[in-house]
């Protein structure tokens, strides 16, 4: 149990301590949320000032921690009492403020503070702390100075403490086993308990039929990575589902809000779904009338009410969101993809460009059958083989044949259709109307790609067993063809839109990291080194997470309303999970499962690009390098042996909790590690870090800077392809970019959009960045993992400047394309705002 420290302490002689509190008086998402709907002005405005005015009573000033408020007792790591447990030191109080310590972030307060400690006790490795307040407080560290023969211990807590809590120096491995739930319960707001569930909160049925919403989880058939349990009440009207409420529980320390109102993104987010949006869609047409008419959004702005911006001014975000030009015109932030050229996304060199710079640049793949055929089962769909013939490419393939191109590395796919075919019935009997969709891209010797055909797949009339209705598209440039043209494309897009936020977004880094974090807090202790190197990794991700299932992937929710999947948006992402893979969602695995890049150990990174200027994949590999760098130094030095990871019952609970309950429906795949080798521990750990870090970042902080302009990425397709002598024909030959309106995301719903992700496209100032940890120096006393951390922060700062010189290069010209927009997304750093750059360490957002 005891690490072995060892050391003298003369009896009698007192450690000098210092204690960093955090007083209570930051934003918290349930007091904020829990706050009852008002107009659009009461809500805001009332909720912020209504949050800091009742905490700001609680803890006014830093002198209500003193006296006999907060006791603290130290237990040894290396002395023992009669029962074998660490001898426990004398209770003592926070005595005095120091006013003199320069790295204290906001809200913070350092105390002074002294323990009886005799030559017998050893070396502390605990403490005891009880808080006899009325409220809560945040313990942020316990830093002990000149223990003799040891030097320093920190001690990093980063909890709230409401009674009694006990923390582990940096020296002792056991896990807390308070934190693990039985699934039994609904859980309080003050606890901090880990459990998991399935995702059976998402719809209402109590309200109406139409609400209710499949279990995701628990089969086969919907597969779904686990959620934190609340243990609220199952609804009557289906027990399966999760009776639903204006606030979720979360483990009290997932809760910590941020001191600084324009940072609390989550509680914006809730606030624009539920009350801005609703009175945006009241005051505007239904429809654009001409592209024109979309550009006003960002250069003239709507006409509003006169009093409607003033409603939304309390919050400082939202003056900023919408820039008025006055009391009653709204204007939006002219995305990036815009800014230069308002009419350079529709050429077909940007078209194909996004699928390796954009915000969603990871499916392309590399073609490598002739047809291409789908993974559908033929019994039930019918055949559903690609109808794209070779006669129909090859006049555009530079003299060579299509098998020529595939030996060649020259063809690529981007292919939504498995996922989307079977939906298609179902989803075209709403308002909505849409296709599966295959596009063949060429890769030209300037290293551009060109779009070749588009297939769009719908299922046949009389049944799907007769295999679908298939139309393909060829680029043109003038007349009606150019306009069916950019339509074809649009109904990509469309697809590419709900893919990436519903797949590549949502389930690939935030679902898919909540197991993590819930047996992480089971199974490691706070000081286990494991917990330590994956914990900057898990900030406010489960918060935000309970909020996207209260507000944004919900039954009627702002996905379910505003893209094309619509009520089936979560569903067919677990449909999208059954094919899942841990071990290939690291960047090199994923490049090499697509195709688009080949083992070579004379490359960098033991790979060769075959797309060589692929924006994404060039700059996130030095990412990942830099990261598996970092881990693999940490992880040596805390096991110096493979027996050491097997023999570390913590991290064998962690894991296998991890696999056999966590993404439990997964867990019979033979491709999870075994966790027996420091390859497994380190290639896992850098996985981990990847997705929480810079894919999200790759997938999130683009969404304004691409699809703020609804034209580049509609997210509704809601008409079918205009068919010659059809009404909708002749419009589309008369005024195509009317008939292009009609047929994408209407007004209402891109304001709704425009709004949503440009909040979900923002930095807080208080963010953390890759590299960077919030407790400074404080996270570790060992001298070696803390100068591999910096040299890892050092190393983010050279690519960084890296990167830089190659969005100079003009000869890369996937960089920047038509739109002139060089590719940021992987520059590690940024400042706060909408800024399209910056890693952050967790899925914050």
């Amino acid at each position: 149990m005891f690490s072995g420290i060892t050391g003298i302490i003369n009896r009698g002689e007192k450690l000098k301590g210092t204690v960093v509190l955090m007083q209570k008086n930051v934003l918290d998402v349930n007091e904020l949320t829990s706050i009852k709907s008002n107009p659009v002005g009461g809500i805001i405005g009332g909720a912020i000032g209504g949050a800091f005015g009742a905490v700001g009573t609680v803890l006014d000033t830093a002198t209500a921690f003193l006296g006999r408020n907060v006791a603290l007792k130290l237990i040894s790591a290396t002395s023992a009492d009669g029962s074998g447990k660490g001898k426990v030191g004398k209770q003592t109080f926070l005595e005095g403020v120091i006013t003199s310590i320069p790295t204290l972030g906001d809200k913070q307060n350092a105390y002074s503070v002294h323990f009886e400690w005799g030559s017998d006790m050893g070396i502390p490795g605990a403490f005891y702390i009880e808080n006899f307040l009325q409220h809560e407080f945040f313990l942020v560290s316990l830093t002990l100075e000149d223990v003799p023969n040891h030097g320093t211990i920190n001690f990093v807590c980063n909890s709230w403490v409401y009674n009694d809590k006990k923390y582990k120096s940096d020296r002792i491995f056991f896990a807390n086993k308070t934190l693990r739930g039985d699934g039994k319960g609904e859980r309080k707001e003050w606890e901090r308990i880990y459990d998991y569930d399935v995702y059976n909160d998402l719809g209402e049925p109590d309200s109406k039929p139409t609400l209710g919403r499949p279990v995701l989880g628990g089969s086969s058939t919907l597969p779904y990575p686990r959620r934190g349990r609340t243990g609220r009440k199952p609804a009557k009207k289906d027990p399966k589902s999760e009776s639903r409420s204006g606030t979720v529980y979360l483990p009290r320390d997932e809760a910590f809000g941020h001191t600084k109102s324009s940072d609390f993104l989550a509680f914006i987010l809730k606030s624009a779904s539920q009350n801005i949006i609703p009175s945006l869609k009241s005051v505007v047409s239904k429809e654009f009338n001409n592209f024109e008419d979309v550009r006003s959004l960002y250069d003239g702005g709507i006409k509003l009410p006169t009093n409607f911006l003033s409603n939304v001014s309390p919050i400082p975000l939202f003056t900023e969101l919408f820039r008025s030009d006055g009391a009653s015109t709204l204007k939006f932030s002219p995305p990036k993809v815009v800014q230069v050229d308002h009419s350079a996304w529709m050429t077909d060199e940007e078209f194909a460009r996004e699928m390796i710079a954009g915000v969603n640049p990871h499916i392309i793949k590399k073609l490598t059958e002739f047809p291409h055929k789908s993974k559908l089962d033929s019994q039930k769909y019918g055949d559903n083989t690609s109808t794209i013939t070779k006669e129909q490419l090859e006049p555009n393939l530079g003299g060579i044949t299509v098998e020529q191109a595939i030996q060649n590395n020259k063809l690529y796919i981007l292919d939504h259709y498995d996922i989307v075919y079977p939906y298609l019935r179902k989803i075209n009997a709403t308002e909505t109307k849409a296709y599966a969709a295959r596009t063949i891209l060429f890769l030209q010797n300037d290293g551009t790609l060109k779009p070749l055909a588009i297939e769009l797949s719908k299922p046949h009339p009389d049944d799907d067993s007769y295999g679908p209705v298939s139309e393909v598209y060829f680029p043109a440039s003038e007349g009606v063809e150019a306009s069916i043209w950019l339509l074809a494309k649009a109904y990509v897009v469309v697809n590419d839109s709900c893919h990436h936020q519903l797949v590549s977004h949502w389930l690939n880094t935030h679902a898919v990291v909540e197991p993590f974090i819930i047996a992480t807090n089971r199974h490691l202790s706070t000081v286990h080194p494991v917990h330590k190197l994956l914990l900057p990794h898990y900030r406010d991700t489960m918060n935000i997470n309970s909020l996207a299932r209260n507000v944004l992937v919900n039954a009627e929710g702002i996905i379910e309303s505003t893209f094309l999947w619509g009520g089936y948006a979560l569903e067919m992402s677990a449909v999208a999970y059954r094919d899942w893979v841990f071990t290939e969602q690291g960047l090199p695995n994923d490049l090499l499962k697509r195709g688009v890049a080949v083992e070579d150990p004379a490359s960098p990174h033991g790979i060769r690009l075959l797309i060589e200027d692929y924006p994404y994949a060039s700059d996130g590999l030095e990412i990942w390098a830099a990261i598996k760098t970092w881990v693999g130094e940490y992880v040596s030095f805390y096991y110096k042996s493979d027996a050491a990871i097997a023999q570390d019952a913590e991290l064998q609970a962690f894991w296998k909790e991890l696999v056999e309950v966590g993404h439990g429906d997964l867990k019979s795949a033979t491709w999870w590690f075994k966790m027996q080798t420091r390859a497994e521990l380190i290639e896992a750990s850098t996985i981990l870090i990847w997705i929480a870090s810079a894919l999200h970042a790759a997938v999130n902080f683009g969404q304004y800077p691409y699809g703020g302009y609804i034209l580049n990425r509609p997210t509704k397709s809601r008409r079918f392809m205009p068919e010659k002598g059809s009404a909708e024909y002749a419009e589309l030959s008369k005024d195509y970019q009317k008939a292009y309106l009609k047929t994408i995301t209407p007004k209402s719903d891109t304001l709704t959009d425009l709004t949503i992700i440009e909040v979900l496209s923002r930095h807080a100032s208080d963010e953390q960045y890759l590299g960077e940890r919030i407790e400074g120096d404080l996270w570790t006393s060992d001298a070696q993992p803390k100068e591999a951390y910096k040299k890892f922060a050092r190393k983010l700062a050279e690519i960084e400047e890296k990167l830089v010189k190659r969005n100079a290069d003009e000869s890369l010209r996937n960089r920047y394309g038509p739109v002139k927009m060089p590719y940021t997304l992987l520059y590690p750093s940024s400042e706060e705002g909408l800024t399209f750059r910056g890693i952050p360490n967790s899925v914050s957002i």
